[in-house]
């Protein structure tokens, strides 16, 4: 007697169900003491974040211990002109573009290029340097570019002993010293990503580029970039979501000024709340600023979701 091979799925396809479902059960129980962690520490501060946004909660005065709700008062008080968020914004999107896109993606990409061509005494001392630079805490970094762009600082002692003129950086152009410090300690993480993922590309692939009669520069745009393209999108996200969230390099080199000129979302957050001590208001800011780091993760992962996609069909 022959099987029927479809009642035989049909027999089958409780047992494959209830194996799958077993398996759910088991990842979900594994994951359970991580799920549990990471809403202690993530999910129940944005909850309380989110709720803080929503009072008159002061850190001085009578609203310090005896607040209310008031609803989206923070937030039409915030959104309204002259508020200063427009500016902040526009503010933290020139660093994030100077100094993350730029001054790190950029930069530690063209870096660790050109490191493959070099011999490896001259890599090992150029990534050395670089490493040494991400290691450096924050606030000393930021200490060491105060004390070179500063007023009577090294860099201006060093250009007047050569009767060259030096106007101030720091209150000439205070966005691009704060993006050269956050590039020049920042640059190595996007170098050493980019430098792994170069080293996995085929040789052959490139080999084969030259042969066709592909220069340097199609080599790069027309198969390395490419290859790169994933690699390169995780890179905006990490260093998106850094950037936008950077407050000690700058507060400690400019104190967000002169004025409002270095004012980013994350230092406008600190003065309203810690500053003027309207700890709710400063809160709405900081609901904001998670807002706009969202848009940028959830743009990048559906990006790189579809570059994934794609990968599968080629």
């Amino acid at each position: 007697m022959v099987a029927n091979p479809t009642l035989t799925r049909l027999a089958l396809r409780p047992i494959q169900m209830g194996a799958s479902g077993r398996r759910r059960v088991t990842a979900t129980t594994m994951l359970a003491p991580l799920i549990v962690v990471v809403l202690a520490f993530l999910g129940w501060p944005i909850v309380w974040t989110l709720v803080l946004s929503l009072t008159n909660k002061t850190i001085t005065g009578a609203t310090a211990s005896h607040w209310q709700f008031i609803g989206l008062a923070n937030y039409r008080e915030l959104f309204a002109s002259g508020s200063g968020l427009v500016h902040s914004v526009l503010v933290s999107l020139y660093y994030l573009v100077a100094s993350a896109y730029i001054g790190q993606a950029v930069f530690g990409f063209l870096i660790a290029y050109l490191m493959q061509r070099c011999p490896y005494a001259v890599r090992a001392v150029v990534g050395s340097i670089i490493i040494v630079a991400w290691l450096i805490p924050e606030i000393i970094a930021a200490w060491m570019w105060y004390t070179l762009l500063s007023n009577g600082g090294t860099l201006q002692q060093g250009l007047h002993a050569v009767g060259l003129p030096y106007s101030t950086w720091l209150i000439s152009h205070p966005m691009l010293s704060v993006s050269l410090a956050n590039t020049w300690r920042g640059v190595a993480f996007s170098y050493l990503l980019f430098a792994a993922a170069l080293s996995d590309v085929p040789r052959d692939l490139i080999e084969a580029a030259e042969i066709d009669g592909a220069n340097a520069w199609r080599r790069l745009v027309r198969l390395i970039i490419p290859l790169l393209s994933t690699t390169i999108l995780v890179d905006l996200v990490l260093i998106t979501l850094g950037t936008l969230n950077d407050f000690t390099l700058i507060f400690a080199m400019t104190g967000g000024g002169p004025g409002t000129a270095s004012t980013v979302l994350s230092v406008f957050m600190y003065q309203q709340a810690f500053v003027t001590f309207q700890l709710a208001y400063g809160t709405a800011i900081s609901v904001v600023l998670l807002a706009v780091g969202a848009v940028f993760a959830i743009t990048y992962i559906r990006v790189l979701r579809r570059q994934g996609a794609l990968n599968m069909v080629r």
